[in-house]
Formats: structure tokens, C-alpha cells, sequence
């Protein structure tokens, strides 16, 4: 891992501005939907305090004429820096979330028009704006007339390898009054497959002038900085690589700050984490917790002798204490 360079350190040493808002780290938490809930965000702010955390992906119209705002816009009151994101591609029913969003406590909206899956793409929302432009640019328009924080997007570089367009939609974007943009270096085509083109998130870097945070393959501290040399973008976005490890946000925001490594933390402290995560998905969730942290518990699993068996038995626990048992004889074997 060499040194951060000089010219890194300069550039990423005042705090992330994304409006009026100041943000005192270059490292963000991704939105992912069946994983970042009140639960898993504690567990990597615990690590990275300071760091943008994001809800799972909202539909607009699961806020519209409800009593009881859904559990994923739950946020804790001292949850700071928090975005709630929102997905729709009905402009009105968006401005209407947001301010319900607002009202809970959200320091950013940020609209999802990112997401590849079929069933968020064939109704309009996520990746398909992509391929709407003017909807997408009236849909940032509204919010920002409707709510006084930062409005942020999250998007692709385009429907497929033919429809790159990403140049064209970010300065619409920027146009319209986003605040910030965060690039994922695949099309919408790659879903999550094939290799981030960091290649493109420098172009839109150098094509609008408000802060752009390059997503996609940053799965450790070397390639976070490699991405942040390669693209010039004003920060990073974890994704898939906190799945099973909510200390990655902290490694690289501390790395950035001081340009030194954090000490990787032991299988112990691994599956103590685990177990951890388990018992609050219970306490919050109840059952349908359990059945959540299945997975959860299978991603911190592997990198150590008998993970393989581990990761099976764990996958099938039905109760809490269950799947305690199962971690604790893990954890007694390592200690």
C-alpha cells in the first residue's frame, strides 16, 4: 500500500460541501436495499462517525396517504450525517416523500436513478431516468423547490454500452440543481457484474463542477485511493465491499486522514461483530430479523478455517440463540 500523495492529501483534507452542507469525511456508506437499516448504519458509524450513511431505497408511493411512514425511513434522532433515498419517476409523488423525508430528520434526498433492477426499471424509476432525461431534470427541479436540503443523484453511466451517456445526463443533472452526483461505473446493463469504469466517473468529473463521488469496486483501502487517483472524484462510495465487513468505511476514511492503516480487525472481533448484528436484527425486527441476518451472517463468514460449514449452518438458523450458539463455538475455536 504506498503512501497517500501529496496532491490526494491537499485535495481531499477540507470537508466534503454538497450545498450548504458540510460533511467532515470523503468516504460514504452506499444505499443497499435489504442491508442498510438502522441496524447494519449503527454498526458502521460506530467505525466511521463521521461518514454520510444512506437508508434503503424508498418508492415515493410507499409514503403517499400513509399513516405510518415505513420502517426503512426510520433513522436515529442523533443519526447525523443521514440521506434518506427515494425512488419513483412521478415528480409530484417525489416532492411529497421528500418533505415527509425532511420531516424525519434527512440532511440530503438523494433520487435513486441507478438501480438495474427489472422491477424498479420497467415502472420508470432507478437506471430507466436514464433514458428520460427531461423527466429526470424536472424530478431534481421539483425537489429542490420543495425542500431546503441538498438534493443528490446516484446513477450509471447509461442503459448499456451503446447508451453511455452519462456526460450529457450529469450536466442536465447539475443544470437541474443537483448538489452532488455519485457515479456507479457500470451501465445499467453490467447490473453488478464485469469491472467499474473509473474511466468515466473522471470524465464527469471534469465536466460539471459540483462534487462527484465515484462508485464502484471500492473494496479496500488500496482501492479506494487507487480509484480516488484515477478519477479525481471528491470522495468514494462503499458498496458490496461492507457486506459481512461494516469496518471498510472506517479503514478508508481513516487512511485519508492520516495516511496511516487501521489494524484489520481478527476473525474473533469478525464474528463477535456478527453476533452483534444478529441480536439487534432481533431485538428491532423480531423474526423477520432472523431471517434477514441469514444473510448477514453467511457474508462475515469466510477468510478462516471452516467457514465454508460455517457459512451453511448459519444460513439456516431460526432462532436467535441458534445462531449465537453457532457463532460462539466459532469464535471459542480462534480465541
Amino acid at each position: 500500500m504506498s503512501a497517500l500523495s501529496a496532491e490526494l492529501k491537499e485535495r481531499l483534507s477540507s470537508p466534503l460541501k454538497i450545498g450548504k452542507l458540510e460533511v467532515n469525511s470523503r468516504v460514504l456508506q452506499s444505499p443497499l436495499s435489504g442491508v442498510t437499516d438502522l441496524v447494519f448504519r449503527r454498526l458502521v458509524r460506530r467505525y466511521a462517525p463521521n461518514s454520510m450513511m444512506y437508508t434503503e431505497m424508498v418508492h415515493a408511493s410507499q409514503i403517499i396517504h400513509v399513516r405510518e411512514l415505513p420502517i426503512l425511513m426510520e433513522i436515529d434522532p442523533g443519526e447525523r450525517p443521514i440521506s434518506i433515498q427515494l425512488f419513483d419517476c412521478r415528480p409530484d409523488f417525489l416532492v411529497e416523500a421528500a418533505r415527509k423525508a425532511v420531516e424525519e430528520g434527512a440532511d440530503t434526498i438523494d433520487v435513486n436513478m441507478g438501480c438495474p433492477v427489472n422491477k424498479i426499471t420497467k415502472n420508470g424509476g432507478g437506471s430507466s431516468l436514464l433514458r428520460q432525461p427531461e423527466i429526470a431534470e424536472k424530478i431534481v427541479r421539483s425537489l429542490n423547490e420543495a425542500v431546503s436540503v441538498p438534493i443528490t443523484v446516484k446513477t450509471r453511466l447509461g442503459w448499456d454500452e451503446d447508451e453511455i451517456n452519462i456526460l450529457d445526463f450529469s450536466k442536465r443533472m447539475e443544470n437541474a440543481g443537483a448538489q452532488m452526483l455519485t457515479i456507479h461505473g457500470r451501465t445499467r446493463a453490467q447490473g453488478y457484474t464485469g469491472k467499474a469504469n473509473w474511466e468515466w466517473i473522471a470524465r464527469v468529473k471534469q465536466n460539471v463542477s459540483i462534487p462527484v463521488i465515484a462508485n464502484g469496486d471500492i473494496v479496500s483501502v488500496s482501492s479506494a485511493v487507487q480509484c480516488l487517483q484515477e478519477t479525481g472524484a471528491d470522495g468514494v462510495m462503499c458498496s458490496r465491499g461492507t457486506l459481512g465487513y461494516p469496518f471498510l468505511v472506517g479503514e478508508i476514511d481513516y487512511f485519508l486522514k492520516t495516511g496511516q492503516m487501521k489494524t484489520a480487525p481478527t476473525v474473533v472481533e469478525r464474528l463477535e461483530c456478527a453476533k452483534e448484528h444478529l441480536q439487534a436484527l432481533w431485538v428491532y425486527k423480531g423474526q423477520r430479523g432472523i431471517y434477514q441476518s441469514r444473510k448477514h451472517m453467511t457474508w462475515y463468514a469466510k477468510g478462516f478455517p471452516g467457514a465454508n460449514e460455517l457459512r451453511e449452518q448459519l444460513a439456516k438458523v431460526e432462532t436467535v440463540q441458534q445462531g449465537c450458539d453457532l457463532l460462539d463455538g466459532a469464535i471459542a475455536i480462534f480465541k
